[in-house]
């Protein structure tokens, strides 16, 4: 027997019309405004670029969600350039259609984040409304120059029409979207304002004059996050902090890969005036509160970065970065780290990496600090019974990560004793000791690593609910821990 769901009416219907894509066409002038949404879906997904493009033409909604019907359609570039021939179609008038309503076209694979979204709804007199027909986005009254279209330009009365993305760029062009907007922009052809909540650099994307042209084509003040993912240099970041400077309310960089130093290729003068190129536009940047940092040659550059961020930080990762002393006493002074809720410096610390300054920078922070994580930072008993005071300073500390650490079982139990009582705990990862492990393959010894885990529990509070976690592997790395979480 067949289980299979038997076609609904409406679906068998719809596949009718749009056999006959000319009077699917004809059709749109008295087909009811809740037939539309179904009748669309179908047409995109099954290839039927001449229905598409009418319908974008004349949507009788404020929102369309084309980005939610790309990841399953079999000729996605067809149907994109169907779409986006309907919005110019769109463009060239001076009057809109009776029945158009058209003001976002979202090709994002998912709505983004909520708060984004809010934004966006801001630049407009409107206020936010729900997530399946989001307010209209209207450009501020201080639209910069190259977020208008000649589209605009030329019809200045015509309620503009906004398209929601997130651009990818890769060593190659392979995103429909892109190799459609390289096109539109070779054939000089105008699009409206592209509203971008992300922005990102995936290997080592080629600096084509055309990514410059996309990037011209964005209202870049949209931008909330902007990834960068190496191997870059200098000059890279040179090529592309312009257009990071106009990025004002951005909120996220993250930065891997990349070499500071220009990989020894240019003399100390040349690399101090071209990071010092590159960092002033960060000057620029006010509403920055993430900054994260993987697999970055920062060796006696990490002041140089932090200093030209006007404003503190949240959130801040620094990891598997070559730092030294005179990296981690500047990270602990520099007045853009004074209101941190968050720090990872997991694997950043050297043999000859000196953890004096930690103590102070935790004290500095114990206001505020509600998560960190120092995982394989090659910390010993000495070290974190010197860390033990200063942490438990920290009352606000929610998360606490020391993962990767040799750090004995006699420590880990005075630490737990010292901090459970002062902090908020509700998630703690703690690395299994050293002495858990026998053998010449370090095999786990069961029986003492359940009397580790028996003298961690008894430093937790019986006043108040909590759960035990366990994870453990045969291997000695940042996967053997035991992670004990509190639940209210």
């Amino acid at each position: 027997m067949n289980s299979m769901t038997p076609p609904r009416l409406l679906d068998i219907s719809i596949q009718s019309v749009l056999q006959n894509e000319a009077s699917a066409i004809d059709a749109l002038a008295w087909l009811p405004i809740d037939l539309f949404r179904p009748l669309f879906t179908a047409a995109f997904k099954g290839g039927h670029r001449e229905t598409v493009k009418v319908m974008v033409f004349s949507w009788p909604f404020t929102y369309l969600r084309l980005g939610m019907l790309m990841e399953d359609c079999e000729s996605l570039y067809d149907m994109l350039e169907a779409a986006l021939d309907g919005l110019e179609m769109l463009l060239a008038h001076t009057v809109r259609p009776k029945r158009c309503k058209l003001k976002q076209l979202d090709l994002r694979p998912n709505s983004g984040t909520k708060i984004w979204n809010t934004w966006l709804a801001t630049q407009s007199n409107g206020s936010p409304t729900s997530s399946e027909e989001p307010a209209a986005i209207q450009p501020s009254t201080q639209t910069p120059k190259e977020g208008r279209s000649r589209a605009q330009e030329k019809h200045p009365l015509l309620p503009p029409v906004n398209v929601l993305i997130d651009l990818c760029f890769q060593e190659e062009i392979t995103d429909e979207f892109l190799t459609l907007l390289s096109k539109i922009i070779q054939q000089g052809k105008a699009l409206p304002p592209l509203y971008c909540r992300k922005v990102e650099f995936v290997g080592d994307v080629p600096k084509f004059s055309i990514i410059g042209k996309i990037l011209e084509m964005v209202r870049l003040d949209s931008v909330w996050d902007v990834e960068v993912g190496g191997p870059w240099d200098l000059h890279d970041l040179n090529w592309f902090a312009p257009y990071l400077a106009r990025m004002v309310h951005l909120h996220t960089i993250s930065f891997s890969g990349i070499a500071l130093d220009c990989l020894g290729l240019c003399r100390q003068e040349r690399v101090e005036k071209l990071l010092a190129k590159c960092t002033s536009h960060f000057l620029h940047l006010h509403e920055v509160e993430y900054l994260i940092l993987e697999g970055v040659f920062l060796h006696r550059r990490l002041h140089q970065l932090l200093k030209c961020l006007p404003n503190p930080l949240k959130y801040l990762t620094i990891n598997d970065c070559m730092l030294v002393d005179s990296d981690l006493t500047y990270l602990s002074c520099c007045p853009c780290i004074s209101n941190l809720k968050s720090l990872d410096l997991s694997g950043v610390f050297g043999k000859d990496i000196h953890f004096g300054f930690l103590i102070g920078l935790l004290r500095r922070l114990s206001a505020t600090l509600a998560n960190l994580a120092l995982d394989s930072c090659g910390i010993k008993d000495s070290e974190l019974m010197a860390l033990k005071p200063a942490l438990g300073h920290c009352t606000q500390l929610k998360s606490l990560a020391l993962c990767g650490n040799p750090v004995s079982k006699d420590v880990l139990v005075a630490l737990m004793h010292h901090t459970v009582p002062r902090c908020q705990f509700a998630f703690v990862e703690l690395p299994v000791p050293p002495h858990c492990y026998v053998g010449p393959n370090n095999i786990l010894h069961e029986d003492t690593f359940q009397g580790v885990i028996h003298d961690l529990t008894l430093t937790l509070p019986m006043s108040r609910p909590h759960s035990i976690r366990l994870l453990s592997s045969h291997s000695r790395n940042g996967s053997d821990a035991i992670v004990i979480d509190f639940k209210p």
